[in-house]
């Protein structure tokens, strides 16, 4: 082939590029978000997220201060918040704010959690786009979605974080629940097929708030967990001996979705 033609093709190839590209920008910006994840937000409309474009309806003062959380939704939340739950306050005086995010593979379940909390939110889920990973160079995507910064949060929050690092409070035993336990369980535990057990991920607790947490569950629930070595943290156990009692307890408070982590379904 001539060098001029092959020249002629490459330019056409580029243009047609060029054009997909612009026309692909041109599409989703209305549709983007650079929120608070330092991710690029799509509210797109994927076979498998529906498309829930943000809203800009301003809350006064008066509107935000007003809203309260109903106790389940204080139960399910704390659960939430020893899971991975993101929860962020901006400064002192700055009321906080949640964020809710999984894999695109727990859709199903983000949607859910999303039904019960959309009144305190500004907008539905979105798609996030990470950036690449700095070994693989893979792009992964997450759904998420976040609350308003609100009072009624900022209660929640203060309970459970200490100069912006989460601990576990004191009157923990007090305020967790069967409902409680099934959310947390739904977020941040995982069934062993195998040994037919329940491993609950607290990697970002010190190794007396994980004895705090199992001296809960014993105490409230009478369980039997115990902790596990994982690299340098503590996992929590709930053994094959307990699950049947894990089952009865909380089978009709974890989300359909998420059964499956309790050995049903």
């Amino acid at each position: 082939m001539p060098k001029h033609n092959a020249l002629v093709y490459s330019l056409i190839g580029f243009n047609m590029l060029l054009f997909m590209l612009l026309n692909f920008i041109a599409y989703i910006l209305p549709n983007i978000n650079f929120g608070y994840y330092d991710a690029l937000i799509i509210y797109t409309s994927l076979s498998s997220v529906p498309l829930i474009k943000p809203t800009t309806k301003y809350l006064t003062k008066a509107e935000r201060e007003a809203l309260r959380l109903n106790d389940s939704l204080k139960e399910i939340l704390v659960g939430l918040i020893l899971g991975d739950l993101t929860c962020r306050k901006k400064g002192i005086k700055g009321d906080a704010r949640f964020i809710f995010k999984q894999g695109l593979i727990h859709t199903d379940y983000l949607n859910h959690l999303f039904e019960l909390f959309k009144e305190y939110t500004a907008s539905g889920p979105g798609v996030a786009y990470n950036p690449p990973h700095p070994k693989t160079g893979k792009v992964y995507a997450n759904i998420l979605f976040e609350t308003r910064t609100l009072p009624c949060l900022t209660q929640i929050y203060n309970i459970f974080y200490i100069e912006g690092k989460k601990v576990v409070p004191g009157n923990l035993i007090d305020l967790f629940t069967p409902l409680s336990l099934a959310y947390w369980i739904a977020d941040d535990g995982s069934w062993n097929k195998v040994g037919k057990y329940v491993t609950l991920c607290t990697d970002s607790f010190k190794l007396l708030e994980v004895e705090q947490l199992i001296l809960v569950l014993n105490t409230k629930f009478n369980f039997k967990c115990y902790k596990v070595k994982c690299n340098k943290n503590y996992r929590i156990i709930i053994p094959s001996y307990s699950i049947v009692a894990l089952q009865n307890l909380i089978s009709e408070h974890i989300p359909p979705m998420m059964k499956h982590k309790i050995g049903l379904q």
